[in-house]
């Protein structure tokens, strides 16, 4: 857990949550803040298996995978291939588009603010610009005012050299969550003010939580099958999340997967998990039993 990602501190309280939890299952649990001793650190502690709690770059990416794998050493979630594409959007959404999976339309922008003082051709507005490799909504904007393009540009650049621009869905936001290859409860995600942000997903009180999510039965079902089959087309191994937005005609669009979903007590998964009968501390041992079972099995993990 840890790093030193822009999503350290969700990760120490992802971690040090999965840490109690397993406390209190009678396992023999060391934390460990992620530094560039952590190969020594790994060793030095005689890690049988390892619990991934670290968010963003270095550890949702397929990096502190490899590292694992180099080392010999099993771990909890999704391999390398899975965790380098769905940290990517751009890979995602490539993917999701070979697999024949909605999401909303696309372009790529490179370079910097001074290359792009207009819109992408064909796209009018309100659109959304994310950095393509950050986690947490970071950097994230929607745009509906043309004076605000380049401030926003600007923000999702300076996280990396390459921006994603989508057509805004107007509708609801849906997240599913993916345990052992099943669909938990999809929770509607209704923030108070413009949309899912950073500030909104962790200060108490912005965010309204609607579970089960207010669905037609038949969109809901979809939802959760289209999660199951995203889960499946970027390779993802235990437990991912799938956000998604549902427009006003209840076509579902994909927006991004999360291959290591937070895993505080009040995170999403594990609010889905409870509502579909799975306690805290019995999700975080299914997740660690999912990682036994690959281990036992000589499953290989990075699988595409």
């Amino acid at each position: 857990m840890g790093g030193d990602s822009s999503e350290r501190e969700v990760s120490l309280r992802s971690g040090g949550a999965m840490e109690a939890a397993l406390c209190r299952r009678g396992y023999h649990v060391t934390g460990l803040d992620v530094g560039p001793s952590v190969a020594m650190d790994l060793k030095k502690e005689g890690i049988e298996i390892a619990v991934i709690a670290l968010h963003g770059r270095g550890g949702e990416d397929g990096a502190i995978q490899g590292l694992l794998e180099v080392m010999g050493i099993p771990y909890t979630g999704s391999g390398i291939a899975a965790s380098a594409i769905g940290m990517n959007k751009v890979l995602t959404k490539r993917l999701l588009e070979q697999h024949g999976l909605p999401t909303p339309r696309y372009a790529v922008l490179r370079g910097s603010v001074q290359d792009h003082l207009t819109l992408p051709l064909g796209f009018e507005l309100p659109v959304v610009l994310k950095p393509v490799c950050e986690g947490s909504t970071i950097g994230v904007s929607i745009v509906r005012e043309e004076r605000d393009f380049s401030s926003a540009l600007e923000q999702a650049f300076s996280y990396g050299p390459m921006v994603l621009v989508e057509d805004y869905i107007d509708g609801q936001e849906a997240t599913v969550g993916i345990l052992e290859e099943e669909p938990l409860p999809v929770i509607e995600i209704v923030p108070k003010e413009e949309f899912y942000n950073y500030e909104a997903k962790y200060t108490p009180g912005k965010t309204e939580y609607i579970l089960p999510a207010r669905l037609p039965l038949a969109t809901y079902r979809e939802v959760q099958q289209l999660a199951v089959n995203v889960h499946q087309a970027i390779g993802c191994d235990g437990y991912s999340r799938v956000d998604i937005r549902v427009d006003r005609k209840f076509r579902p669009f994909v927006l991004e997967i999360n291959t290591l979903p937070g895993m505080t007590e009040s995170s999403l998964l594990p609010k889905a998990a409870k509502e579909a009968g799975i306690g805290y501390d019995d999700l975080v041992e299914k997740i660690l039993a999912s990682a036994l079972k690959k281990s036992k099995s000589g499953g290989k993990r990075s699988r595409t």
